[in-house]
């Protein structure tokens, strides 16, 4: 099989190709994700599924996960009576609105859930009958979709307000009493305006999780700690900078801030100054306040106003610069190169996917920094020889953090997410890095060890879980690490004989 798919010289070709093998064996499939994790995840995950999700009506064959649109409400119960399975762990929802950096893909965004859960199994050891990807449609306002004549979703502009608030309540009561209150309920791909505001409402009453608020934050972290290792210096002796203030840029930022304040003992309101923000509108600035959402209003400083990237660096000097903008190629020549006036070994994350949204390559943060630069980024980028050495980057992929932290919520019986378990899900991934690793400037460990990895994750998660008295499978286990791999499914064959 692996073969026949390396005959497709175009991604989106080995995509639907994977998927037809998910559908005729299940098995197999999950086979040939986990022995070939790094050839197959950009396949499956960013940045190929990005494309699918555009073109998804096109090539739509069959549906893979449960659809529930407006036109269900008041019957919602009823709608996830019919996915076959009942015993289901984790369901991975979206409504289509913001995907990757794409923007509003509507019902076409099941490719996200979909995928996520694919990863759920291969790289987190959960069994696929209890996975389940949902897709909320509740319209889209993308007038390309609309006029699409392959188009999959309602052809009706989005659901707002008090109509959107109600048929959410409606599918979360609904979970909750078809699955238990155990089931873990990961929201992605959502607007920013809808995104705080879920994990907000929902975080007190039910197993929530946003991956591209929290799982983000928490690999970008486990990367900041990992480096360090490289520049030396505590976190809070670092002076952060973000391109984009939106779910992601804010997530990480608060998770940095708290990490340095558990660190420090120095309080959140104070750990946060360490933390410059940069919108569509310039840097977020105290002279702004009124006019700011509410989740940025905890990142705006004293500063005069600056109105661009290159200017903001110039000023603030950060020491870690990450992207979070979903706009490609913003970090330019100049600002690279001004990150490496003031800093020996400047941090640069450029985190938006897919690959075309990127903030810059590989190639041009190692060039531009004269090989000096310590680089991640969201979506993969090969290898770059510089100089005559060869600098592997690393990729910030939330696949490090969201399938162990799930399995450590479920082997736990965790019934709520704690903060304190995203940072220790980041402390247990900057600690699979091996020295190995850093020679070769890596500051995540590669993805062959990816299930090893995960159960370390889950045994730390699991073992907060327990100490904040949030976990329910009692008595806790001796030994979570060993708990952890003996509960992963894996897709063996029966031996008969």
């Amino acid at each position: 099989m692996m073969n026949n798919l390396r005959q497709y010289e175009v991604p989106l070709q080995r995509y639907i190709a994977m998927m037809d093998i998910q559908e005729m064996n299940e098995r197999l499939y999950y086979k040939l994700l986990m022995d070939n994790v790094e050839e197959l995840l950009p396949i499956v995950y960013t940045p190929t599924v990005g494309e699918a999700c555009q073109k998804y009506g096109s090539i739509f064959r069959r549906p893979q996960g449960l659809f529930i649109s407006l036109k269900e409400k008041g019957k919602i119960n009823e709608v996830l009576k019919n996915w076959p399975e009942r015993k289901i762990q984790v369901i991975v929802v979206t409504d289509g609105e913001r995907i990757l950096g794409l923007g509003d893909l509507g019902c076409q965004g099941m490719g996200i859930p979909v995928g996520k859960l694919s990863l759920y199994t291969a790289l987190g050891g959960i069994r696929p009958s209890a996975c389940l990807p949902i897709t909320i449609d509740v319209g889209t306002n993308n007038e390309d979709l609309l006029n699409d004549e392959f188009y999959i979703g309602l052809r009706q502009r989005r659901a707002r307000g008090q109509e959107y608030a109600e048929l959410f309540d409606e599918f979360m009561y609904a979970v909750k009493q078809n699955y238990g209150e155990k089931v873990l309920i990961q929201f992605e791909d959502f607007a920013n305006h809808n995104a705080f505001d879920l994990l907000a409402k929902y975080g007190t009453s039910h197993l929530v999780f946003n991956d591209d608020i929290q799982g983000t934050a928490s690999v970008v972290l486990a990367g900041l700690m990992a480096a360090l290792q490289l520049v030396g210096g505590t976190l809070s002796e670092h002076t952060f900078l973000f391109l984009g203030a939106g779910e992601a840029g804010t997530g990480i930022a608060e998770l940095i801030a708290l990490e340095m304040s558990k660190q420090t003992g120095i309080p959140l309101e104070e750990t946060r100054k360490k933390i410059w923000m940069l919108d569509s509108k310039g840097l977020i600035v105290n002279s702004r306040m009124e006019s700011l959402q509410h989740f940025k209003r905890p990142w705006a400083h004293d500063h005069e106003p600056v109105k661009d990237l290159v200017n903001a660096v110039k000023s603030i000097k950060p020491t870690v610069l990450i992207g979070s903008s979903g706009a490609g190629r913003t970090f330019t020549k100049e600002v690279v190169q001004a990150m490496a006036t003031f800093n020996e070994k400047p941090i640069i994350f450029a985190l938006s996917n897919p690959t075309s949204q990127s903030e810059c390559t590989a190639e041009e943060a190692y060039t531009w920094s004269e090989g000096r630069a310590i680089f991640a980024s969201g979506s993969p980028f090969a290898p770059v020889e510089y100089n005559g050495k060869i600098y592997a980057s690393g990729q910030a992929n939330n696949a490090y953090i969201f399938p162990g932290f799930g399995l450590g919520l479920i082997i736990s019986g965790a019934i709520r997410v704690h903060d304190d378990m995203l940072l220790a899900a980041s402390e247990a991934l900057a600690e699979q890095v091996s020295q190995e690793n850093f020679e070769k400037g890596l500051i995540y460990p590669p993805f062959t060890n990816i299930r090893k990895i995960s159960a370390n994750i889950a045994a730390k998660v699991a073992a907060k879980a327990y100490e904040l008295g949030l976990a329910t499978r009692l008595p806790e286990p001796a030994n979570l690490v060993a708990y952890a791999e003996s509960c992963m499914y894996s897709p063996a064959y029966r031996s008969y004989r």
